[in-house]
């Protein structure tokens, strides 16, 4: 049943569209089970009916027009049960309904599965047979295998079919509504402009060329090129492979031969296909052909095309990279956003990002946040490839994607937009106040910094220092480890920019989501393994190196300030501590006079929360790092789509930790910050500032809504806010309530612009 599930899956997922995805499912069931009939019905969201999608078995003809409402019919028990229904004379049951137009008054038998995804009922699959029989367990369990397998398939493929095959690029006229996660707050009307992965075969779009020999001249030297790579690398492994084994290079050369897929895809290429999508096409069939038989050996076959077609794509795509053209205002689609793409955007275009994989607490999301660009992150069903060119909305406040929007919906996001840029106007006006509350109560408001560009819009801001400053950045954007000197120059501009104001620097933060090419991390659950100070604990010389060029680099500014992170007991602080002061010692032999820097550390494992105290007695200051104390209370990958809504930083029992460690901390004395992104949530930060928290620190971005709204409430109010949110057991509760009580004292207007927007 397996190899059977496995080939179905496989087949689907190569259909061109919906409907022909359903046709062969009803098929390879109807097969596979050796029943008379299996029908899909899908749910229409419109109407609200369970509508016959595809029926082998039942009259054709009456696809598209029989429908049940979900309390009618067995169709409709199904679907409202949302479990399965297995009856040996399906007659004689209340719900039986009989539609004389399907012709299924021949069958007794019938066995329905809900086909669910992401909560959400889709449809029913449905098998029938004349005699009357009670399938077995192993039937019923083969078909809500298959149900749960195909929800995610006709979730995309319906998804997909909404844009699809509209026009000969595939840009569709129909208005279409994708949901994704917020990634960064605001909303974006736009032109899509993909960024393809460097030769990732599967998200290559279709294109029209009109130079067509161009195009096939292109596809030849790329071929040649891949040839050619064949032959030196069969020579240059020729001393160390066995002749059969060297044979597999033959076998790539005769697959590349113009008698081969060389020759197929110069045919789709003279149908007006580009060459990468040519590429695409015969590669897809060619392994998805291959991955259908039987035959272990043949199905490996496979990854030699798919490598195959990597090669030839990457020789087509070289000579293509630079050719993106960024329109005015360029709404910016990968499959996984990267940093390195948003820089390659002329400065001034970029308005919008959409990112299909990844969460709102992804890199790219944290760093669209700083940037203030309004981003979808886990837009797991947007069929990407097809959108090149085509109009979007963005809506970062609700994590939506709109495609062809209508002009209506068009005007009133035009309206958002304009009144966020209002709003950020009357903000401006702030930076040089101070973030006190109406009561005279003095919140500092730091901000979170890694890149250069930071420090500017962070001193157009009026921030008071600098919470984090994330010195992996420049790692992350090296090819080798950075020396004491580079690190040191780097180091020194942050301090002088921010000077007399206190810069607050984390030691290497790697592992986890955050890898360094030239020192990969292999792990199977990186976010529980070998990151932050353990992997710099168990490198001294990379710690040792790195705290030496801090140290120098604040010589005569003596505004730097160390910050440890993912410390989860009093040991790791100590063992730091050691090599802090050893590097301090050695800074003072080479002659350089400075004074020991506070140092910190993170509290963001909860086994921290619990040794909050004595944890204070060892070093200078705490600083809470919401994101992943967030995720590690509530066992929440943050980067994950799936599980993205369960990550909530106004959970009870997050909020009941950041009370306790505020309390701890200021039990031995100790002052404590926040940083991450609850900091600079305006509602989170009038609950931070009631817990008592020293200091906020959040991307500069959020920092003028932030201090709009602390300088519109009382310490008092806030405190009262608080106590009343704390007797809440539930977080959707605790958000409703804390914006409805800004909302009634009119400062709701820097929560969510788009709220009105009833889409």
């Amino acid at each position: 049943m397996l190899n059977t599930l496995r080939k179905i899956v496989q087949e689907v997922n190569a259909a061109k569209d919906l409907k022909a995805a359903l046709a062969i499912i009803v098929q390879r069931v109807k097969e596979a089970m050796g029943s008379q009939v299996c029908s899909v019905y899908l749910l229409d969201p419109e109407s609200n009916r369970f509508v016959l999608m595809a029926t082998e078995g039942l009259n054709k003809r009456s696809i598209g027009k029989v429908s049940m409402a979900p309390n009618e019919g067995l169709v409709g028990l199904v679907g409202t049960r949302e479990e399965p229904l297995n009856l040996e004379h399906a007659a004689d049951h209340p719900r039986y309904r009989y539609f004389a137009e399907t012709g299924e008054e021949r069958f007794a038998s019938f066995l329905g599965a809900p086909i669910i995804h992401h909560r959400r009922v889709m449809g029913v699959l449905v098998v029938q047979q004349k005699e009357r029989r009670q399938f077995d367990e192993g039937e019923e369990a083969f078909l809500v295998t298959m149900s749960a397998q195909l929800a995610g398939v006709i979730a995309h493929a319906e998804a997909t079919g909404s844009i699809r095959g509209l026009g000969r690029q595939g840009k569709g006229t129909q208005e279409a509504k994708f949901v994704g996660v917020p990634g960064a707050p605001g909303a974006a009307v736009g032109t899509a402009v993909v960024v393809l992965p460097p030769a990732d075969l599967d998200v290559v779009p279709d294109r029209t060329v009109d130079d067509i020999e161009a195009e096939v001249e292109r596809f030849k030297q790329a071929l040649e090129a891949v040839r050619e790579d064949m032959r030196r690398l069969s020579s240059k492994l020729e001393t160390q492979l066995r002749p059969e084994e060297r044979a597999l290079f033959d076998v790539y050369l005769m697959m590349l031969d113009d008698a081969s897929i060389g020759m197929e895809v110069k045919r789709v290429i003279r149908t007006g296909q580009w060459a990468q999508g040519a590429l695409r096409q015969v590669v897809m069939e060619h392994v998805t052909r291959f991955e259908l038989m039987d035959d272990a050996y043949l199905r490996e076959r496979a990854s030699d095309v798919k490598d195959l077609g990597r090669r030839l794509l990457a020789y087509l795509q070289e000579e293509r990279k630079q050719n993106l053209v960024y329109q005015e205002n360029t709404i910016l689609v990968s499959e996984e956003l990267s940093p390195a793409m948003l820089g390659e955007v002329p400065e001034g275009k970029l308005v919008g990002l959409i990112s299909v994989l990844g969460s709102g607490n992804s890199h790219v999301a944290i760093l669209a946040r700083a940037m203030g660009i309004p981003t979808v992150m886990g837009v797991v069903d947007l069929p990407y490839s097809k959108v090149d060119g085509i109009e979007l909305i963005v809506d970062g406040y609700h994590g939506e994607v709109f495609t062809n929007p209508s002009a209506l919906l068009r005007k009133q996001y035009s309206e958002v937009v304009e009144e966020e840029r209002q709003l950020v106007k009357g903000l401006d006006a702030l930076r040089s106040l101070p973030c006190e509350t109406l009561d005279g109560q003095r919140m500092p408001l730091w901000v979170n910094t890694g890149l250069l560009a930071d420090v500017t819009r962070a001193q157009e801001r009026g921030a008071e220092g600098v919470g984090l400053y994330r010195t992996e950045v420049p790692f992350m954007i090296n090819e080798r480890f950075p020396s004491e000197k580079e690190q040191l120059a780097i180091y020194r501009e942050q301090l002088a920019a921010f000077h007399p104001l206190p810069v607050t620097m984390r030691t290497l933060d790697i592992g986890g989501d955050k890898a360094l090419s030239y020192f990969p991390i292999k792990e199977s659950n990186p976010f529980l393994g070998w990151r932050g100070i353990r992997v710099t604990l168990d490198h001294p010389e990379i710690f040792l190196v790195q705290v030496r060029a801090m140290l120098k680099a604040s010589e005569g500014l003596d505004n730097l300030r160390i910050l440890l992170p993912m410390i989860s007991g009093t040991h790791e602080t100590e063992e730091a501590l050691h090599l802090i002061h050893r590097a301090w010692g050695e800074v003072r032999d080479e002659g350089v006079d400075i004074p020991m820097p506070p140092v910190g550390v993170m509290i963001e494992i909860p086994a921290a929360v619990y040794q909050t105290k004595e944890l204070s007695r060892q070093v200078d200051f705490l600083s809470v790092g919401s994101n992943d104390l967030t995720q590690y209370l509530l066992a929440v990958d943050r980067n994950n789509p799936r599980v993205a809504d369960l990550y909530d930083y106004l959970h009870p029992a997050v909020l009941q930790a950041l009370k306790k460690v505020v309390d701890d901390a200021h039990a031995e004395g100790k002052p404590v910050s926040i940083c991450g992104e609850m900091a600079g949530d305006p509602a989170a930060a009038v609950l931070l500032l009631a817990m008592g928290f020293d200091s906020l620190s959040m991307n500069a971005t959020n920092l003028p809504k932030v201090k709009w709204l602390l300088r519109q409430i009382t310490m008092s109010k806030a405190k009262e806010l608080l106590a009343q949110l704390m007797t809440i057991d539930n977080p959707q509760v605790i958000h409703s309530s804390l914006h409805l009580a800004l909302r009634n004292l009119g400062l709701g207007r820097v929560i969510n612009p788009a709220a009105t927007i009833q889409a």
